[in-house]
Parts: C-alpha cells; sequence; structure tokens
C-alpha cells in the first residue's frame, strides 16, 4: 500500500476506500503534506485531464471530489498543526439573484483538492457580503458564479465594488452563459468555462 493508492481510489470515485486509505498512511506514520499532495491533490489534476480530454464528464468529476473532500477531511485536524502550507484563500459564491450550486460546489471541491483554502458563501451573495468576506480572510482570488443570464450584470457590481474597497485580491467569473469577452467587459481578472480550468487559473493568480 503507497499514497499513489489513494490517489487512484480517487480517480475512480471511491469515497470508502479513499478515507480507509488515508486513514492508514497517517497511522503508519507517513508524512501529512505526502498524503495530501501524492494522494488527494495529484490526484484532482488526474481527474481535471480526465475531463479536459472528454473521459470524465461532471457527474464522475463530482463524484471524485467528494471522494478527495473525505480524504482532506480526515486530514483536517492534521494539517491545523501545520503539517502543510495553504497555496492561498479563494471567496467563492453564486451572485445575488442566482440559486444554482452544483458547477459552483465543484470548483470548490476542487480547489480544495488542490490545496487551497475556499471560503464557500453559498448562494444569492450580494457584493458587500464577497467584499468583507474577501476582507476578513485575507483572500487572493474572489470566484464568483452564475448560471442565469439575468444575474450577469451583478457580477459587474461585484467586481466594482471590490475595486472600488481597495483591496488586493483578483476576481474570476464563470458559469454556462459566462465568456471570457463578458470578464473583460467588466474587468474581471479572468474567465473559465469549466472546473478543472478555474483550478489552474487560480493558481497562476494566487502564485502572481
Amino acid at each position: 500500500m503507497a499514497v499513489k493508492d489513494i490517489a487512484e481510489a480517487v480517480v475512480v470515485m471511491d469515497r470508502v476506500k479513499v478515507v480507509e486509505l488515508v486513514k492508514t498512511e497517517i497511522a503508519a506514520g507517513t508524512e501529512i503534506d505526502e498524503i495530501l499532495n501524492a494522494g488527494l491533490i495529484d490526484a484532482m489534476d488526474i481527474v481535471g485531464q480526465k475531463f479536459s480530454d472528454g473521459s470524465l464528464f461532471v457527474p464522475e468529476m463530482l463524484m471524485a471530489a467528494k471522494a478527495m473532500k473525505a480524504g482532506l477531511e480526515e486530514l483536517k485536524p492534521h494539517l491545523s498543526a501545520g503539517a502543510a502550507v495553504s497555496r492561498g484563500t479563494v471567496i467563492i459564491g453564486t451572485v445575488k439573484g442566482d440559486l444554482h450550486d452544483i458547477g459552483k460546489n465543484l470548483v470548490a471541491l476542487m480547489m480544495e483538492g488542490a490545496g487551497m483554502d475556499v471560503v464557500d458563501l453559498g448562494v444569492d451573495i450580494d457584493a458587500e457580503k464577497f467584499v468583507k468576506a474577501a476582507i476578513e480572510h485575507n483572500a487572493g482570488v474572489v470566484a464568483l458564479s452564475a448560471l442565469l443570464t439575468t444575474t450577469m450584470p451583478t457580477m459587474e457590481t461585484i467586481v466594482a465594488a471590490i475595486k472600488e474597497a481597495g483591496i488586493a485580491v483578483k476576481t474570476i467569473i464563470g458559469g454556462a452563459p459566462v465568456t471570457a469577452a463578458f470578464a473583460d467587459q467588466i474587468g474581471a481578472d479572468g474567465f473559465s468555462a469549466d472546473a478543472p480550468g478555474a483550478v489552474e487559473l487560480t493558481r497562476k493568480l494566487l502564485a502572481a
């Protein structure tokens, strides 16, 4: 048994096995950051690649992300002791007037799997709440989701509010009707059409 078995269990969406293997590795004294990086984070990179090449679809990706999350929950008591370094903090939420959350939830799970601290505000979130959370958590990125064309203008309001607040945080947007051109139009720092792309974009923005 090795840490790579954890990654394989995540990729095949076996939540129970992921938890069992993570517990075993912790008990065996395996480095916590090795379990996190080689077991969980690497697995979600593989899942993201499989989605990009068309061999995995959103339902499977969501199941794999939930399996990863279950393993992450086992690690959290140990991570709090400083065993692993966060790759940055992301505030995520669906904008005011929109109650859709499946895509947003998937992005949040995959960001956690990539080693980021994610603060999920939920759905129907206004500009004030995004700004307040970004300041409170010293976030590097704010991720906005919208599934309705009628709520897309709210994204512009939120991006403007964040800039007016004068905080050093990048904004990214996504959702079925959202485009790169719209991101440019409203002054957002980036756009992604899918969850793996959102994770990669956020990595780059946090490292910048």
